[in-house]
């Protein structure tokens, strides 16, 4: 069984860059598609960005295309988003998931394993 772990949440403000982390233990996370969900206040959670086993394959919300970037280091076991020019909308509970597929799933049916979540607070 697998488990991940996000990091790297905190406050900044309109304009600025944030990574955050998502470091699996457990098992590899290599054979699994992973995707970075987020839930603002008051709003269902949505799938921000997702990756493939292999990181050929991405995809990103309308949201957030442009601005934000997944990438995976399986060396690390080690998921990552980079955001950048965050703006206030982006304040949210960001989640790393695992799928038990390696597929791209833009959905959330296949992911099985599930953080805690990180705090995103972007103030202006």
């Amino acid at each position: 069984q697998v488990e991940v772990v996000e990091s790297g949440g905190g406050v900044v403000q309109v304009g600025a860059s944030l990574t955050l982390s998502c470091q699996g233990t457990g098992r590899t996370l290599s054979r699994s598609a992973m995707g970075w969900f987020r839930r603002a206040p008051g709003k269902e959670r949505e799938l921000a960005a997702a990756i493939d086993w292999s990181g050929s394959s991405t995809y990103y919300s309308d949201a957030v295309k442009g601005r934000f970037t997944i990438s995976r280091d399986d060396a690390k076991n080690t998921i990552y988003l980079q955001m950048i020019n965050l703006e206030p909308e982006d304040t949210a509970v960001y989640y790393c998931a695992a799928s038990r597929m390696g597929y791209l799933d833009t959905t959330s049916n296949s992911y099985g394993y599930w953080g805690q979540g990180t705090q995103v607070t972007v103030s202006s």
